[in-house]
């Protein structure tokens, strides 16, 4: 007799699983194998804890809760005020600030809320270019709404890959943003945050610090805090915070010397304005995931992903391989791929996943291809640390993504005809998943991640 599909909860740790005729949780399953077995390497991505997973799971999603507390639009939220009250004053007392709104649903939302908040249609906000290591939402042209109704102005990076703030002074006097952003998804160096908001005092304009990927860098120490330069601190809630998938958007004191009404202005950029009623479970997720990041543990875990990103990034130089002003000072670094295989990196990001190693395809300063074609690749500790891995490991994984690479690019040419390349990459994305030489390795991979867990207790 047939009982149909298990389900086994992700983390496993109870040891036993429920039966569901339903395909989705052994599809769930499967995930939970490949996140085991496989090495996980994108920068923005990261495991919760078994404490986050409960209260994502909780019976919190059941409830509707538009508005603030203390002011709901629905009745019986007595006790949601309190999770969410809890959840803002658990981040208020960990980064400083006098204001925290935990409601946005994710980071894009949160940017798209500041940007609603402090500007109006036609306004000018100045980023990062999203090929210098930017943000879509920071500007990016003509395909974003941040690019599409503000007037958008771009910074980029120097030749060494850093961003040039004398550049930036120049372009923010010569545009006058009311809006500076200083942030980033694809730049592997610090953010001088101190630089920026003397910038946008200069100009009087407001400063928004996007600290999604390195949040739980700077609880450590480990990256310079933006919290007494920028009017505004946005930051996602998962990366290197290693809490659920949201975000959190925080005023300043210096943001409200600047403008006494910012927090309302947010709030209701938030709500009613962006967004209906927040996601309780997650609220709650994010309380959980601020209490971890208050002990001495985050701390060290922060220092663990700055070390293992050091030791990551030299170990793939030593493999031959050219990063993006050559090094990192962040978790994350930039595999540049322009000289050797340009428009490649896509191909070689699939090569890596079916040797059992997954990151991102990521454009580069100066890309000789398009963000469809790219020719970097990113790659970040906050996962591997987690679950655990340290240099030895390291090592290790630099010496798979050479091997991978070098295969891929003696082996594989992308086509110059743009229209063949389509039907090209379908073929080349079923074939390397059959390659020996590759599955030879994700074997080995398999072994060595299957010998960590998916949370390392050692953080708690």
């Amino acid at each position: 007799m047939k009982l149909g599909y298990k389900y086994i909860s992700w983390h496993e740790s109870r040891g036993k699983g429920s039966v569901s005729k339903d395909k989705i949780f052994n599809l769930i399953l499967q995930e939970n194998r490949r996140q085991k077995h496989k090495i996980g390497l994108i920068a923005s991505e990261n495991n919760v804890s078994p404490n986050v997973a409960r209260a994502l799971g909780s019976c919190l999603t059941n409830k509707y809760a538009e508005g603030y507390p203390g002011a709901r639009y629905y009745e019986g939220n007595q006790v949601i005020d309190e999770i969410e009250r809890e959840a803002q004053n658990r981040l208020k007392k960990l980064f400083g600030v006098p204001y925290v709104n935990v409601q946005p649903y994710s980071g894009s939302p949160a940017n798209s809320a500041v940007e609603f908040a402090l500007l109006e249609n036609g306004q000018t906000l100045m980023g990062l270019a999203l090929s210098s290591g930017g943000h879509l939402t920071h500007g990016h042209p003509k395909v974003t709404f941040s690019g599409r109704f503000f007037n958008s102005v771009q910074y980029g990076v120097g030749g060494d890959g850093r961003i040039d703030m004398d550049q930036v002074r120049q372009l923010a006097l010569m545009h006058r943003p009311k809006l500076l952003i200083a942030g980033n998804t694809a730049y592997p160096f610090q953010l001088d945050f101190k630089a920026f908001g003397e910038i946008a005092d200069e100009i009087g304009a407001y400063l928004l610090a996007d600290i999604s990927h390195v949040t739980g860098l700077v609880i450590a120490g480990e990256h310079p805090s933006p919290f007494a330069y920028a009017d505004v601190v946005m930051s996602t809630t998962h990366k290197t915070f290693r809490g659920p998938r949201g975000a959190m958007i925080m005023v300043t004191d210096h943001g409200l010397q600047k403008d006494p009404k910012l927090s309302d202005k947010i709030a209701k950029a938030v709500f009613p304005a962006l967004q209906g009623g927040p996601h309780n479970a997650t609220t709650a997720a994010i309380a959980i995931a601020a209490a971890e990041a208050s002990g001495v543990k985050f701390k060290k875990y922060g220092h663990k992903i700055r070390k293992n990103a050091d030791t990551l990034a030299q170990a793939l130089q030593n493999e031959g391989l050219k990063l993006v002003g050559d090094g990192t000072q962040t978790h994350l670094m930039l595999v540049d791929f322009s000289a050797s295989a340009p428009g490649m990196a896509g191909l070689i990001a699939r090569a890596l996943d079916a040797a059992g190693i997954y990151a991102n395809k990521n454009t580069v300063p100066g890309e000789p291809g398009s963000p469809v074609y790219p020719s970097g690749l990113r790659l970040g500790t906050p996962l591997v640390t987690t679950r655990g891995m340290g240099a030895a490991e390291m090592r290790q994984i630099a010496a798979w993504i050479g091997q991978v690479s070098r295969y891929t690019i003696q082996n594989v040419q992308l086509p110059a005809d743009r229209a063949q390349r389509k039907y090209f990459q379908g073929e080349f994305a079923r074939q390397i998943v059959q390659d020996k030489q590759l599955l030879a390795i994700a074997k080995q991979v398999s072994q060595l991640a299957g010998s960590f867990p998916i949370f390392d207790p050692a953080w708690l």
